[in-house]
């Protein structure tokens, strides 16, 4: 196992977390409701298509991360993992950024391929939505070292995670003909 890599301070980490979580999911919802009206000289829709292109990376950091980690490779897992985090910040960019200046974009599916869409699109919504406190205190015990936290919370976490992650794709996939 690894050293800690921070200090274990809960009070604030509860914290940090807990404002961190609600901010962006404020400002998620909120800027989901504006659009911008602004040129940008391109197809604004390579956010979606970027976005889609990050979650399928972070779809395949989670898995080699949950290899390594199996295969008592925790420098490697850490490695992996970090990256998931930054391209899910990176995400979180390109996503408020394609929702700003692209706005809503109706599906234009019928019969069973819609409800399927919508069931994708719905769990997805949620469970992205809620994911991020769980990311984030999972990677919060793994930095301090708390080894039996960290992989009870990663047992839920790395499963809904890599859901979030396989799920965006597919939305982007039946979605992108309506744009």
């Amino acid at each position: 196992m690894l050293p800690p890599s921070i200090q274990k301070n809960d009070r604030l980490a509860n914290w940090l977390i807990g404002i961190f979580s609600v901010v962006v999911f404020v400002v998620v919802v909120v800027l989901g409701r504006v659009k911008l009206d602004i040129d940008m000289g391109f197809d604004i829709h390579i956010f979606a298509l970027a976005n889609a292109i990050i979650n399928s990376i972070i779809a395949v950091l989670l898995v080699g991360a949950l290899v390594a980690v199996k295969s008592k490779k925790y420098e490697l897992h850490r490695k992996m993992m970090f990256g998931a985090l930054i391209l899910s910040i990176v995400f979180l960019l390109s996503y408020i950024l394609h929702h700003l200046l692209a706005g809503d974009t109706k599906f234009g599916g019928e019969g069973a391929i819609r409800y399927f869409y919508y069931f994708i699109l719905i769990t997805h919504i949620i469970l992205a939505a809620l994911i991020l406190p769980f990311i984030l205190f999972t990677a919060y015990r793994g930095l301090t070292a708390e080894w039996p936290q960290h992989r009870k919370l990663a047992k839920i976490t790395w499963p809904l995670w890599l859901y979030v992650a396989v799920t965006g794709p597919i939305v982007y996939i039946m979605i992108s003909p309506y744009y």
